[in-house]
């Protein structure tokens, strides 16, 4: 349990940093004034001011903020301080400030996914494990052990390359060169469309010729280019992917069920420490990247409910009523906490009778 709770702060803290970093240098850097930079909520442990600015510890580690000169109407500020207020700024300044936030969540991602290519991952090797009965494989003649090198004239070093190639075929004849006893043998083979489920349960269609990989992995090193580009393409996957989920929850394919809290990322980063330092940097990115995306969710009370209000000004012109603002906030901040809540429940359910003891066990002494 004290693992699991030491990863889950480290893991907040990082990404809380992050976003607020974002809110932070985008504000230093338009002029505006910085009273307040706090990693988490609540009482303060420690501070330091400096300059105008006040660096905070705070206790609850489930969030952070930066609380900006002029940030509230009613403040009342000089001539000198009101030029330097966020809400004095134009609309275009005030937009950056607040995107700035989720795209260092979506930095941090970029970043930890370079290294850690970088640095290199496990991956598969080509060489196959299983066939299915009846499959273009098993037909065409490829074997157990066989290890797949070219397929329509293209190199494949690693189980992925197979992959995509064989669902970008169409269906059209593969001519697949493989190593077999120490020899090099060509066979064709005509991927069949067949069907299976996705990430989200759903049943589609693609080309597949029905092999799985045997579990052989080599470490793969990407020199500094190379990484930096597999970074950007790994998080546009997995901002596409959430994107996806938050619609097909809304449609009723998946499972509000599936959301948790922090008792279940305190889990899972645990679990991840356990694995190594690289899985839970991982882990780290995919959590930092679907923080950036529900922050841009268009939700009074979130970084995009904010943005919402500010490119309804850039279009029309004026302000969104404060009246308006205010009670949106409300009524976001109450949806905010019904949401907590739920997600709490879950994480709740999710744990059994015996982990339920530790923690009273825990708690009590």
């Amino acid at each position: 349990m004290v693992n699991n709770i030491v990863s889950v702060v480290v893991l907040l803290g990082v990404l809380i940093f992050a976003h607020e970093l974002g809110h932070f240098l985008m504000a230093k850097r338009s002029g505006v004034g910085v009273l307040k930079f706090s990693l988490g909520f609540g009482p303060k442990i420690i501070g330091k001011k400096i300059g105008e600015t006040e660096y905070l510890l705070s206790l609850i580690p489930l969030g952070g903020y930066v609380k900006l000169l002029g940030e509230a109407p009613e403040e009342g500020l000089s001539e000198e301080d009101s030029r330097r207020s966020f809400l004095n700024q134009p609309v275009l300044k005030r937009i950056a400030i607040v995107a700035a936030g989720p795209l260092f969540n979506m930095l941090l991602a970029l970043l930890i996914f370079t290294v850690v290519n970088m640095a290199g991952i496990p991956v598969l090797t080509t060489e196959v494990g299983g066939l299915q009965p009846g499959s273009a494989a098993a037909e065409a003649g490829l074997r157990e052990g066989d290890i797949l090198v070219d397929i329509a004239g293209t190199a494949v070093k690693k189980w992925d390359d197979i992959s995509e190639i064989v669902s970008a075929s169409g269906g059209s004849p593969l001519r697949i060169t493989v190593q077999r006893g120490g020899t090099s043998q060509e066979v064709t083979v005509t991927p069949k469309l067949t069907t299976g489920a996705n990430v989200f349960g759903e049943t589609v269609a693609a080309y597949k010729i029905g092999i799985s990989p045997a579990p052989r992995t080599f470490v793969e090193r990407l020199n500094p280019v190379a990484a930096f580009w597999a970074g950007l393409k790994q998080t546009g996957t997995i901002c596409r992917l959430t994107v996806v989920s938050i619609v097909k929850m809304f449609q009723g394919v998946v499972s509000p069920k599936t959301l948790g809290g922090p008792i279940l990322i305190a889990q899972i980063a645990g679990a991840q420490v356990r694995e190594g330092i690289i899985p839970f940097v991982l882990f780290m990115a995919l959590l930092s990247i679907n923080l950036a995306v529900l922050n841009l969710l268009p939700i009074p009370i979130l970084d995009g409910g904010h943005l919402l209000f500010y490119l309804i000004e850039l279009v029309t012109g004026r302000e969104v009523n404060i009246r308006w603002r205010e009670m949106a906030q409300q009524i976001g901040f109450v949806l905010l906490a019904l949401l907590m809540l739920f997600v709490f429940v879950l994480d709740i359910g999710r744990l059994n009778i015996e982990v339920i003891d530790r923690i009273i066990k825990y708690v009590t002494g």
